[in-house]
């Protein structure tokens, strides 16, 4: 019984880190994006490269703390 139990915990933490790589990916993507977007459509150059650095940054340690 208590190889099923360690079989789920570790199937519960895989799960939950794919959770969290999964939502880090679609939040990077839309932050292109939207970065792109000003870049190129909205000409913005200069304000869509700080916020894609900025932003990038942002994420990576929002993650980092709350990974």
């Amino acid at each position: 019984m208590a190889e099923v139990q360690d079989e789920y915990r570790a199937h519960l933490e895989t799960y939950t880190s794919f959770n969290k790589l999964l939502l880090f990916s679609v939040l990077a993507i839309l932050l292109l994006l939207v970065c792109m977007t000003l870049g190129l459509v909205g000409g913005a150059p200069g304000f869509a490269l700080f916020l894609g650095i900025g932003g990038m940054v942002a994420l990576l340690v929002a993650f980092a703390v709350l990974g």
